[in-house]
This record gives structure tokens, sequence and C-alpha cells, in this order.
């Protein structure tokens, strides 16, 4: 499974940006898809995602500002980030979590693509 995040860029306050995360290989019993980020200094925090049952998680502080949505025929899972703020800046990984034979929960992570709001 390889994961292939884009759309990060340097942006001011308030402006918007849309990540976009295409997964390619063979991809069977996903649990869930999403978006974590990590400021320099900072641990990786998840921001967002979505479980297979269509449950949804946001981050308090982007909650109302982001929203996660996946293109399953595209595979690709899209994070649009409106209203950014300075402490958004980060870099942001895509994330997808398969359920292995073993029933355990493997986690494949993209790139890394950076995000930086300016003041």
């Amino acid at each position: 499974v390889q994961l292939q995040a884009s759309g990060g860029g340097l942006v001011q306050a308030g402006g918007s940006l849309r990540l976009s995360c295409v997964a390619s290989g063979s991809i069977d019993n996903i649990n869930a898809v999403g978006w974590y980020r990590q400021a320099a200094g900072k641990q990786r925090q998840v921001v967002a995602h979505i479980t297979n049952s269509g449950k949804t998680y946001y981050l308090d502080s982007v909650k109302g500002r982001f929203t996660l949505s996946r293109d399953n025929a595209k595979s690709t899972i899209y994070l649009e980030m409106n209203d950014l703020r300075p402490e958004d800046t980060a870099v942001y990984y895509c994330n997808l979590k398969v359920i292995d034979s073993m029933s355990s929960v493997v986690d494949y992570w993209g790139q890394g693509t950076q995000v930086t709001v300016s003041s």
C-alpha cells in the first residue's frame, strides 16, 4: 500500500487549502482513513478521521473549519481546510488503518505535505 499526499503550501491566515491523498496497492479490511499533523517540536496528532462504519472525528480546534471527505472510486481522501490559522502550520500526513490477518491494526502513512499559514 502506498499513499501519496499533495496540496500543501503557504497561505495567509484566513485562507484555504485542500489536501489530497491517493492510495494505491492492494487495500483490504480498511479500519479508518484520515489526516494527522505534526508541528515543529510537537508530537503528531490526529486532525480528522473517518472509520469504516462512517464515524467521523475532528480535533476540537479544527471543527467547523476542516472537512474530511473521501472518494472511494478514486481511492482518494481529501482534507478541505478553511479559515486557516498560524497554529495550523505543520506537516500533514494522510493515514490508512488496516486490519491484518492477525486482527491487528496496521498504519500506513503518506509522505507528508507542509502547510504553512502566515499571520
